[in-house]
């Protein structure tokens, strides 16, 4: 059986770069060795690529990341790598590492990974790529953006809303004027385009309010405010193209207030895998996860956050994320191991998944030869 060589990409430019170094070496040690040949290319926080086999080290010593037991310096294997500049099908002029990958795997979360940008990469290179395309990758990392969108595929919400960076910047007591008459105390305050909870503040009063709006700004240009829900944190993962398929749902008890940076890749929340609940409830979390999944043109994987409303017991979306972590406490991973996918068929069907759309992708046309045109003269 030929082993599958997959170019993964990982670090990046955004706020979750110690994240996705996090996800990478996870990923990298619980694949079999017998069926997969990982290539790695890194991306610095200043945006340069770098590929060699020591650069996953190379970036943790960056940032002081280096995990338990690895202790000596990185070799000096590491070259510069181009970002695709070819077509795919013109394979000789690809640089490496790229021309020798059968898929592409982006490990890159948040911002220039998980938006589209390198999405629209791939795609302009023609290489196969695993995960959502450009416009499920950008809708699902914009809040704002895919809030309007599940509202209206009748998906239920909680009650938010959003303004812009210089909107705050020129009117600050207007925001809290809007914030105040629609959201009560406590609510959320977000940048519209982040994961990981990164640059998340829960507001518990007024006093708190401008400190978390500033921050959020730090980080995106768009901010989002979403009203606290009283309830269990419930989460599916979905796999598959046109057809896909949703896990067993988790249930996420955090150790912290929220389920912040800290109470995610730091300490150990408790996971609850399957989560407690009734048949009824398992059914309608799975069929929330797809309808949402499918309204974002997703694409490969994604896993899908609900909140189950104490009180009303009644299902809430809340985001959906494309490129969900794979490290050892990561929810994605452990939900279809739970629903019977080991990590490693995971990780192939992944692949799978990447080279159908790509050979799909490839049946769309892309000229038009207006001489053909009843009518018509060639100009």
């Amino acid at each position: 059986m030929k082993k599958i060589r997959i170019a993964l990409i990982f670090g990046g430019r955004s706020g979750e770069h110690e994240v996705s170094l996090t996800s990478a070496r996870s990923f990298i040690e619980a694949l079999d060795p017998a069926r997969f040949t990982v290539i790695g290319v890194g991306v610095t926080q200043e945006g340069l690529w770098l590929a060699g086999p020591g650069i996953l080290t190379e970036l943790e010593s960056r940032v002081g990341f280096l995990p338990k037991g690895v202790t000596d310096p990185p070799p000096a294997d590491i070259s510069p790598a181009t970002p695709m500049p070819e077509p795919a099908g013109e394979t000789a002029n690809l640089p490496q590492p790229f021309a020798e990958a059968d898929v592409v795997f982006p490990l890159i979360h948040g911002t220039y990974g998980e938006d589209g940008c390198l999405q629209g990469l791939f795609e302009l290179a023609d290489l196969p790529y695993v995960g959502a395309g450009v416009l499920g990758s950008a809708l699902a990392m914009d809040k704002l953006a895919a809030k309007a969108v599940l509202t209206a595929a009748g998906l239920p919400l909680g009650s938010y809303l959003g303004f812009t960076r210089a909107e705050l910047e020129a009117d600050p007591a207007g925001i809290k004027t809007r914030i105040e008459a629609k959201l009560t105390y406590p609510f959320f305050v977000k940048p519209a385009n982040l994961g990981s909870s990164v640059g998340i503040t829960k507001v518990h009063d007024a006093s708190e309010l401008a400190t978390a709006c500033k921050l959020a700004a730090s980080y995106d240009r768009r901010i989002i405010v979403e009203q606290g829900i009283k309830g269990r944190e419930i989460e599916c993962a979905v796999l598959g193209n046109d057809n896909p398929e949703a896990s067993v749902p988790g249930e996420i008890v955090p150790t912290r207030e929220f389920y912040d940076y800290d109470a995610k890749y730091v300490e150990d929340s408790e996971l609850l895998i399957p989560a407690p609940l009734t048949p009824i409830q398992t059914a309608e979390a799975r069929r929330l996860a797809l309808v949402a999944f499918k309204a974002l043109d997703i694409s490969g994987m994604a896993r899908v956050d609900l909140f189950l409303e104490r009180g009303t017991e009644r299902f809430l979306v809340n985001e959906v994320n494309t490129i969900p972590g794979f490290t050892p406490i990561s929810m994605y991973p452990k939900l279809w191991v739970a629903s019977g996918l080991s990590y490693n068929d995971l990780v192939a069907r992944l692949v799978e998944l990447a080279l159908e759309r790509h050979r799909d992708r490839r049946r769309t046309r892309r000229s038009y030869d207006s001489s053909k045109s009843k009518g018509r003269k060639k100009l």
